[in-house]
Order: structure tokens, then sequence, then C-alpha cells
């Protein structure tokens, strides 16, 4: 079972990831977010198959894939948090909004459940591991430009 404290730093963990895109802050927040490499299966969206990789890389991928849309929001709820020494697991629900600019503009809505791992470092807990499962989606990923 989780202590209080590693309970609320775990669950802040998950609210400055989902800020990473919704303030699309990429320059501090992933180093504050990750271990490096980390562990990332967004397969369930975009059909990829689960992988290990710098963080370097993965920040730079979530800048080109986050950055298009006018706005996003990513409401993590629910958590089950569970500490065994150093390690973590968090299972999360998440609903997750993404606008794109146009008239009407673009929407796309992913529900489902976020399955991630954390470890403790001498900074804090970090997220070693990231597996969004999309329950359902409404308009896919819309295409940009």
């Amino acid at each position: 079972m989780a202590s209080p404290a590693d309970r609320a730093d775990l669950i802040e963990l998950l609210g400055r990831y989902a800020d990473i895109a919704d303030m699309k802050e990429f320059t501090e927040l992933p180093g504050l977010v990750f271990t490096d490499p980390l562990t990332i299966d967004f397969e369930s969206v975009t059909g990829m198959a689960p992988m290990t990789v710098p963080l370097g890389d993965y920040t730079g991928n979530v800048r080109s894939a986050f950055e298009p849309f006018t706005a996003t929001h990513h409401a993590i709820t629910g958590h089950v948090v569970e500490v065994e020494g150093d390690r973590a697991t968090i299972h999360a629900h998440v609903r997750a909004d993404h606008w794109l600019p146009g008239d009407p503009p673009g929407h796309w809505l992913v529900v489902g459940f976020y399955d991630n791992e954390a470890v403790r470092t001498a900074d804090g807990w970090r997220l070693s591991s990231v597996k969004l499962t999309a329950t359902y989606q409404e308009n896919s990923q819309p295409e940009r430009g």
C-alpha cells in the first residue's frame, strides 16, 4: 500500500504528465516527469508497437504531435496507486479532448485508461513506462494541415 505522501506525489506526477501536452511545456516538464529512457505504449491510438525510447526523442515526438492543436485537455482521474519499495504502478482513467483550428474546429476525443509504472529516483518519482488503452474514440485522430 502506498503511503499518503507517495500517493500524493504519484498523482501529482500524472498531473504534470497531462500538463506537458495541455500547457505545451516541452522543455522542463518532461525531465520532471519521465526517466531516460522510458517505455511507451500508445498502440491503441497509433497502431505502433510499444517501444523504449530516449527521453529527448520522446519529447520531440510529443512536441510535433501536440503543437498543431489549438488546445488539449487531459482529465486523469480515479487513480489506483500501488507502491512496492521504489517502484509503483498507477492505474487511472483518462478523457482527452484535442481541438484543431478550423471552422468548425476539429475535435478528437479519446477515452480510456492509463497503466503506468514509476520509479523513485534521487529527484523524486518519475514515470518509466506509460501505457494508454483507448476504449473509445470520436473522430479518430484528425488530419492536420
